[in-house]
């Protein structure tokens, strides 16, 4: 059963999304919140598998909310999904950087929502849309001035193809496809990425790929 914690300060999204949900027989929506904090202490109570939280609201917003649960050992295992609309595009960058597992745009289809929600829930990156990949391009072309690009020379070269694909959105299949190695052993260098740098998932392994050079976005 993946258990879910929906944040958002509009109970209209709220109550949306929770009758998607609520007709799957492997969701369960423990919690709703209405702002960041509540959304923190919610977290700490249910430990749901994926919470879906809102950029702006009040009190607190999301990606305060997101980076807070990132940093808790104790909520390692709770998967953040940013819920954002094409208007607050600029604040994408700062949510992959907070430690957001990805990010969905409301007006996504039914049927792309919930398959969303079992991706994040598994612990992959919802990075693969077309959409995520634009707002990443345009966003990590002017990356924050204080990032320092330590932890490359950690990696080994095919670690470092290995990041570089997962950061252009693909998944462990096309990613063993495209080297010509199997599933298992493209997750283990995605892994091996992950521990080296770490990283607390695939979307931190973008962040790090755009910030370090490893990946230019596209027209920059």
């Amino acid at each position: 059963m993946i258990r879910v914690l929906l944040v958002d300060d509009q109970p209209l999204i709220r109550s949306g999304f929770r009758a998607l949900l609520d007709l799957e027989d492997d969701v369960e929506v423990v919690a709703e919140a209405a702002d960041g904090a509540e959304c923190l202490a919610l977290v700490t109570e249910h430990l749901p598998d994926v919470a879906l939280v809102d950029i702006q609201m009040p009190v607190m917003d999301g990606i305060e909310a997101t980076r807070r649960i990132a940093a808790d050992p104790d909520l390692a295992d709770v998967h953040v999904v940013m819920l954002t609309n094409y208007g607050m595009d600029e604040y994408v960058f700062d949510a992959l950087r907070a430690g957001a597992a990805g990010f969905l745009v409301k007006d996504i289809l039914p049927e792309d929502f919930l398959h969303s929600v079992r991706v994040a829930a598994r612990g992959d990156a919802l990075l693969a849309p077309a959409v995520t990949r634009t707002l990443i391009d345009r966003y990590v072309s002017q990356p924050p001035p204080a990032f320092t690009s330590g932890g490359l020379e950690q990696l080994t070269d095919r670690e470092r193809e290995t990041v570089a694909l997962a950061a252009g959105g693909l998944s462990n299949d096309e990613i063993a496809r495209r080297l010509v190695i199997s599933p298992a052993t493209a997750k283990t260098h995605i892994n091996r990425a992950m521990a080296k740098l770490h990283a607390r998932d695939r979307a931190q392994l973008v962040v790090f790929a755009y910030e370090s050079g490893l990946v230019t976005p596209r027209g920059a």
